[in-house]
């Protein structure tokens, strides 16, 4: 323990076993199971410099699937300063090691020759900290001899999923899962995809419950904090900033209540919005009252009009989704039943596009009015159990019969994901039939968005070709990456996502 250090002060210690005359080697990464490939690499690593210090990444930011980390930073800090050779460990609260290496200024970063060729760096940050050690006159060393994967011994002897999950993974790997998924990430990127759909501004006010006022039967609360975030097809269309070339968002903002600032800050680089904006009304925004900490929602406020569209508004907005449509390799339609998605534009999608995904979602402001059953044809249908069973009209039957009886047959289409929360999702083809994918992690911290970063995520790889199995995979992927994040703070990204997808399957 008395190894232990926080950053800063490891950056003292350092000053000074410089002053002394002495060199500092330093190692960085999870260390999640310290194995004989991790003590020769520390062994060796220490012959580089008179003083080794480890940092190893803070829990929060370790992206490496479900249940991971295994041990927690605390113990991991203490399990590698129980080495002999180590001289300090520190705990790394950042999503990469740049700023450990900036504050401790080591004379020699330590890596693996995992890490030797850059092309083969999932996370592209070798390059980085390469840039960081020589900046502060440092040098980059590999070292070279037995190396061991932590992720394939965990995934082979180490019992930590659910057996349903585990024998889905074990096929995924016995089918090429890895190389398959690599193979389609990368068939997408030059894709150009089109985003219609409705317009939401979320936002969160956190509080404090204080007790019951005395004199009326309503709960007090203290006010904290807030955040507002461009949510609803904004959210929607930069989770795929990352995986495809140019993005195109069509929708309307309230000239009430514009919210146009927010929005243009939101959106990712190669993120273009092009809408209408309709007098008279807001822009739909849903305000929700939140106990930080646990991130319980306490109470919801819609504030919008979603009549339909006024006919000059409608006929602007019909005519730029329909350029955008035909000039879109992928068409992505997020339908949250508030006005936009009308009859002419349901049509204007389904007779333009090349390829359309369609998610049409039922919420407490339209609960009943707002099914996939609207839409005649769809290349891609994703939609969550309920909303499923509403458009059948379905409460009982086994979800795999009201998918492969139900909306197979009531859509034209032939490729179908029902997400199921904690049950994971349910793909459909007429190939492979209905196939059930597990849900891979436990933890949630906020579900607000998760159904529409699984959707989002999986309709690119659908266009693409990509088998149900391995579209699941990622939707499921990218659903568990989402409800670790608060609101609309962070989008999926393709690096976290393919070290996500090769944590699980190596």
């Amino acid at each position: 323990m008395d190894k232990i250090k926080p950053i800063g002060e490891l950056a003292e210690i350092a000053e000074r076993i410089r002053k002394s005359g002495r060199t500092i080697a330093l190692c960085h990464g999870v260390f999640d199971l310290i194995h004989f490939g991790h003590l020769r690499h520390i062994e060796l690593a220490r012959k580089e410099a008179d003083v080794l210090i480890i940092t190893v990444t803070a829990d929060q930011f370790v992206n490496k699937g479900p249940g991971r980390p295994i041990f927690p930073e605390t113990m991991r800090a203490q399990m590698l300063g129980a080495i002999e050779v180590v001289d300090f460990v520190g705990i790394n609260y950042a999503t990469s090691a740049e700023s450990a290496i900036s504050a401790i200024r080591p004379d020699v970063y330590v890596k693996g020759s995992d890490y030797e060729n850059a092309e083969d760096d999932l996370t592209g940050k070798i390059g980085l900290e390469r840039e960081t050690v020589e900046r502060h006159g440092g040098r980059l060393v590999f070292t070279k001899d037995l190396s061991f994967s932590s992720s394939s011994l965990i995934n082979r002897f180490v019992d930590i999923y659910d057996p349903p999950l585990r024998e889905f993974l074990e096929r995924l790997r016995e089918t090429d899962g890895l190389r398959r998924i690599s193979a389609l990430i990368d068939r997408i990127k030059n894709y150009r995809v089109a985003f219609v759909g409705d317009a939401i501004i979320d936002e969160y006010h956190y509080v404090t419950p204080i007790g019951k006022s005395p004199k009326e039967n309503v709960i007090a609360t203290l006010a904290a904090d807030r955040e507002v975030f461009a949510g609803g097809v904004f959210a929607a269309a930069n989770h795929l900033s990352s995986f495809c070339r140019d993005i195109e968002v069509c929708g309307a903002l309230g000239a009430l209540d514009n919210y146009g600032a927010l929005v243009a800050g939101a959106l990712r680089p190669n993120v273009k919005y092009h809408g209408v904006e309709i007098p008279g009304r807001p822009t739909t925004r849903k305000l929700r009252y939140v106990q930080p900490g646990y991130m319980r929602k306490l109470f919801e406020v819609y504030f919008m009009d979603d009549s339909p569209l006024p006919a000059a508004e409608n006929g602007k907005l019909k005519a730029a989704v329909k350029r955008a449509c035909r000039d879109a390799d992928l068409v992505v339609v997020t339908d949250f039943g508030h006005g936009l998605m009308d009859d002419e534009m349901v049509r204007t999608v389904c007779d333009n596009s090349r390829f359309l995904a369609v998610n049409a979602q039922s919420n407490s402001a339209n609960l009943g009015f707002n099914l996939i059953t609207k839409y005649p044809r769809a290349d891609f249908v994703c939609i969550d159990a309920p909303e499923a069973r509403l458009a059948m009209a379905d409460r009982y039957s086994d979800i795999s019969a009201v998918i492969k009886d139900g909306l197979a047959k009531r859509i034209e289409c032939d490729k179908i994901i029902v997400t199921h929360g904690a049950f994971g999702c349910y793909t459909y083809n007429p190939r492979s039939d209905v196939v059930h994918i597990p849900a891979f992690t436990k933890t949630v911290v906020d579900t607000v968005g998760a159904g529409d970063a699984f959707f989002s995520v999986a309709a690119p790889f659908v266009a693409a070709g990509g088998e149900m199995d391995v579209v699941g995979f990622l939707g499921n992927a990218a659903g568990a990456i989402k409800v670790g994040i608060v609101g609309h703070r962070a989008s999926i990204e393709r690096t976290p996502l393919l070290k996500f997808a090769t944590a699980l399957l190596k």
